[in-house]
């Protein structure tokens, strides 16, 4: 099988090493991908510091049209795109359609907020000794971006490191996860059929256990991370003179209030606990339900898991796939027998067969319990009753994380406290908190990270204001 060539400085390029890429389901190979030497991590570090001022100076509608040409690219390839995601990853065809349609809007989003990219004034005559005087102040880029994106979402999200790089004018170099390389690849091939310059973008293929000299280098001054918490806040503490922006996780918590719809509540937690396997960082994992409507909705829940599509990915009716791999699973069940050997009871699933773990609704789930407290990263949730929304809202800021919660009610006056109270970055009113649209400011406090994706906000992290004072002007 020839390597998928990686990205170097905007040139398809191979190393001495291949790594092998094989499929979740039933673990045969998909593909291979080139490693780089580190000779060739240098030139490519090299030159995105060496085109860091042509990029910069770059006109809008060359970084738009590029933009724009990778989403055209991405939509007339979409089901084979879909089919290489579902290949590395296991992700059912379903979702990776879908993937695959949000990457397209993400490139097509960056291509029109490029588009809008200016310089504001401001008047300074505000006092004697500044008459005539005003200020432009533009954005420009930090530097070159270091971005690492994971295994989960292995097309959109490394779509939201690249394109807002190239919407403000700045050079990129792309890690994507070693288990899921083939379609941050494939981004570099289309990001090469454009009028970008050479060193624009490189796309490197560097196992995990190299990657620290790049969060290092100085020439790459910000690092933009998705991924797991503790190699999120070490890259932090690793490089603290750097800006540095993180998307880590979360234990998704949901609330069910007395005036919701039941039936849509339960549809939406038990499909959202469980989509990707429950591998995203805003799958529903904790879920709090009134106890005036708990005995009501438990069934409806246990209901709507059971009913899921599970198995074969390559099937288009199927729901749920397996995880990333066979060690992904393990840990999920050890974390479910763990809480079950300390008195959680086991509604629905509970069982492993190979990488795929079946839908889980765990309820008496002890306090202390990893499945509460961590991120299970898998088609796991808990349900519990509280007495009232000052319970409910306490339970959900209990957590370490903070990415985004849900709230099922109609009251618009408990929305706006929902949106005041919650300690998260972002709460989805009616629905569950694994709603995202890619446009949208997104990111999370406490353990979730720091910092805001979503392409006008990544663009503005990507860059700072700079400042020219005009005088003498007949204002």
């Amino acid at each position: 099988m020839n390597a998928t060539p990686f990205w170097l400085a905007g040139r398809p390029a191979t190393g001495d090493e291949e790594l092998t890429v094989t499929h979740p389901y039933d673990g045969r190979v998909v593909g291979t991908a080139a490693v780089p030497t580190p000779e060739q991590v240098e030139e490519a570090v090299a030159a995105a510091h060496a085109v860091r001022r042509e990029a910069a100076a770059l006109p809008l509608h060359v970084r738009a049209d590029a933009l724009t040409h990778v989403s055209r690219r991405l939509a007339e390839r979409s089901e084979e795109i879909a089919r290489l995601i579902t290949g590395e990853n296991g992700k059912p065809l379903l979702w990776a359609r879908g993937e695959v349609t949000r990457a397209v809007a993400t490139f097509r989003f960056a291509a029109e907020e490029a588009r809008r990219w200016s310089g504001t004034t401001q008047r300074l005559d505000t006092d004697p000794g500044a008459v005539g005087r005003m200020a432009y102040i533009a954005r420009v880029p930090r530097g070159p971006v270091l971005g690492i994106s994971p295994f989960n979402f292995p097309l959109n999200l490394a779509a939201h490191k690249i394109a807002p790089a190239i919407a403000v004018g700045t050079p990129i170099v792309l890690k994507p996860a070693p288990a899921t390389p083939l379609s941050a690849l494939l981004l570099g091939e289309l990001l090469a059929e454009t009028d970008l310059p050479e060193g624009m973008f490189s796309v490197l293929t560097v196992p995990n256990d190299r990657a620290g000299g790049l969060v290092e280098d100085p020439r790459l001054p910000i690092v933009s991370f998705t991924g797991s918490v503790p190699v999120g806040w070490s890259i932090r503490d690793q490089v603290p003179r750097k800006h540095v922006t993180l998307e880590l996780g979360g234990n998704g918590a949901a609330v069910v209030l007395p005036d919701a719809d039941l039936d849509w509540a339960a549809s939406r937690i038990g499909l959202f606990s469980n989509y990707q396997a429950g591998q995203s960082c805003i799958a529903v994992q904790r879920v709090y339900v009134d106890r005036s409507v708990y005995e009501t909705f438990l069934p409806k829940l246990v209901e709507a898991v059971n009913g899921l599509v599970t198995g074969d990915p390559w099937d288009d009716k199927t729901q749920v796939g397996p995880l990333v791999s066979q060690d992904a699973a393990e840990r999920v069940e050890s974390w479910v027998n763990e809480a079950v050997e300390a008195g959680a009871k086991v509604l629905t699933g509970g069982t492993r067969d190979g990488a795929s773990y079946a839908p889980t609704v765990l309820a008496d789930v002890p306090a202390d319990a990893k499945v509460q407290n961590l991120e299970v990263f898998g088609p796991v949730m808990l349900v519990e009753p509280v007495d009232g929304v000052d319970e409910a809202f306490e339970k959900v800021n209990a957590s370490s994380f903070g990415l985004q919660a849900g709230v099922f009610t109609r009251d618009l006056d408990l929305a706006f406290r929902a949106h005041r109270e919650l300690e998260v970055g972002g709460v989805v009113i009616g629905d569950v908190p694994s709603y995202r649209a890619d446009q949208m400011p997104y990111g999370g406090v406490k353990e979730s990270g720091v910092g805001r994706e979503g392409l006008l906000y990544a663009m503005t992290d990507y860059t700072e204001e700079k400042i020219m004072v005009l005088t003498g002007l007949p204002l």
